[in-house]
């Protein structure tokens, strides 16, 4: 800790997509001093910054426990029990820094929802510009797009050659081709842009702490577990956390505290603080310092199946004899030209759809590998194929968030209640079979072998449905278990103070009511830049 300083303006916890965010804009002003406290390691030491920053390097550290706080979902026997894992970034820049840099904001319409739901000024016309805030996007500004900002949002360099009939096969089915899922319309399939700079990932440790590290008033802790939050009365005054020598610290907040740890640590610190159902923490021996039922409630994920086909085309990304040429030349193409195979984000391409007519809005994400993929990502597979992934846009299950204990480093429980709404099952189904018509159209012909994952003898809608249910995976898109709100369930209100508490914020993608349509990261750095607005005009005077 800089200088053992241990008294701050503001204290913020998890340096994820969100508190890389909270940081930048914070200390931005040099009379407040910020603390950021991460848990898990510097992006920068050797080897977390060459995985980090390339991007095919996802595959090295997604599943890696030393970068990846390792959750897995609890199942049911519905489901048969099995865990599914939600990994979930452990390292400066949090998920963003494991994440597969799909930078994608979501329909206007789940905005609307967010409103309807008592998330007043979140709508999508007032959301908007904190996009186009942070973001330099690669075409330059427009009506939908911002120039200038601290987030690289890139086309792809390099993509799989395979990428092209895969798409041309879904227009074949008169779907449109689109070039920008973030603009008037999300519907169609195209590649997808990502947050990438000169063919580097470009996480939120990247992107806004690195340029803010000279700040003489941001104090950065790495490897320091917090343990709790503390309150006097009815306010947050600080934070113990444990060092990674083992020692404790206290951490004083002149001003606010700002759980940002994401959709699982969030409401784990908040619990373990004492503030969360009464009854349960009672259970656990945890003194209730204030009685918020609605913390850990309202778990969900886009829930999904990855189906497989063989391939004929070794350019898919595989091993085998005809590949080691391009495999061999890869890294020297990547270091001399910033392409190649080494700039691949794994999913490369896709696109959203209207599954049932009458939909206001996509209601599946299919989202296209051009490797063989299954829900635990392997570093390079053997032999060549593909791969697409059908995400449920709009979950209607539920789950919830419970801890084991109140020992701060046991894993809290993710109770998944997947498949617990028969329309999720049935919306699956539907985007099960819809990819198979597109990789039946003819553009896949000379690209597609045998289908190998669930193969042919999966063909009636009860087969399909077993599959899934033994099979069921998610995109890692967790949300709302600190949802926004005025509801007795709600955890913060719309400026995302928690209910009935001072000096305490929750700011990251735990407080959606309703997960966004799509890749959650851009919402979650949207969700910082608007909370950073809120805590600086509350303390402007």
């Amino acid at each position: 800790m800089a200088g053992n300083q241990s008294e701050f303006d503001y204290i913020i916890i998890g340096a994820g997509s969100a508190g890389c965010v909270l940081a930048n804009r914070l200390s931005a002003d040099p009379k407040a001093q910020v603390c950021l406290v991460e848990a898990g390691p510097t992006d920068h030491g050797f080897p977390q910054k060459l995985l980090i920053d390339l991007p095919s390097g996802i595959l090295s550290v997604i599943m890696n426990p030393r970068y990846n706080w390792s959750y897995a979902y609890e199942t049911g026997e519905a489901l048969g029990n099995h865990a599914v894992p939600c990994p979930r970034g452990r390292v400066l820049g949090g998920t963003s820094a494991i994440n597969g840099m799909v930078y994608i904001r979501g329909h206007r319409r789940d905005y609307a929802g967010w409103v309807e739901k008592g998330a007043d000024g979140w709508s999508y016309d007032e959301v908007l510009p904190y996009f186009k805030k942070s973001e330099n996007y690669q075409h330059g500004a427009s009506e939908f797009h911002g120039a200038g900002g601290e987030l690289d949002v890139q086309d792809q360099r390099d993509p799989n050659p395979v990428g092209e009939p895969a798409m041309t096969a879904a227009t074949q089915l008169q779907y449109r081709r689109t070039d920008d899922f973030n603009g008037a319309e999300q519907d169609g399939f195209g590649y997808w842009q990502v947050t990438q700079k000169r063919g580097a990932r470009a996480s939120t440790a990247r992107a806004f702490l690195d340029p803010a590290r000279p700040r003489r008033n941001l104090t950065i802790v790495t490897d320091a577990l917090t343990e709790r939050i503390d309150l006097e009365g009815k306010r947050a005054v600080g934070v113990t956390v444990r060092r990674h020598d083992g020692g404790p610290a206290i951490l004083k907040a002149r001003r606010e505290v700002i759980v940002s740890g994401g959709t699982i640590n969030s409401p784990q610190l908040l619990m373990l603080s004492g503030i969360g159902p009464a009854a349960e923490l009672q259970a656990l021996g945890i003194a209730v310092r204030h009685d918020l039922p609605g913390v850990g409630e309202n778990l969900h994920d886009h829930q999904g199946i990855f189906m497989s086909w063989s391939s004929p085309d070794t350019r898919l990304y595989g091993l085998s004899a005809s590949a080691l040429g391009w495999m061999a030349a890869a890294p020297f193409k990547y270091v001399f030209e910033r392409k190649g195979a080494m700039t691949t984000n794994t999913c490369e391409a896709g696109g959203f759809i209207r599954s049932l007519p009458g939909l206001e809005q996509p209601d599946l994400q299919l989202l296209f590998f051009p490797q063989y993929m299954n829900q635990m990502p392997r570093l390079i597979p053997r032999g060549h194929g593909f791969s697409w992934h059908v995400s449920l846009l709009q979950p209607k299950s539920r789950g919830k968030l419970a801890l084991k204990s109140a020992r701060p480093d046991d894993a809290p429980r993710l109770i998944s209640g997947f498949l617990s709404h028969d329309d999720d099952l049935n919306g699956i189904v539907r985007g099960f079979k819809e990819v198979r018509r597109i990789v039946a159209a003819p553009a896949m012909a000379p690209h597609r072998g045998a289908e190998t994952d669930p193969g042919p003898a999966v063909q009636s809608d009860d087969q399909i449905a077993d599959f899934i249910r033994k099979n069921l995976g998610t995109t890692y898109h967790p949300a709302g278990t600190c949802k926004m709100g005025k509801d007795p369930m709600a955890v913060v209100d719309p400026r995302l103070r928690v209910h009935g508490l001072e000096g305490l914020r929750v700011i990251d993608a735990s407080i959606m009511p309703q997960v966004i349509s799509g890749n959650t990261n851009a919402p979650t750095i949207m969700i910082a830049e608007r909370g950073a607005d809120f805590i600086k005009a509350q303390w402007a005077n």
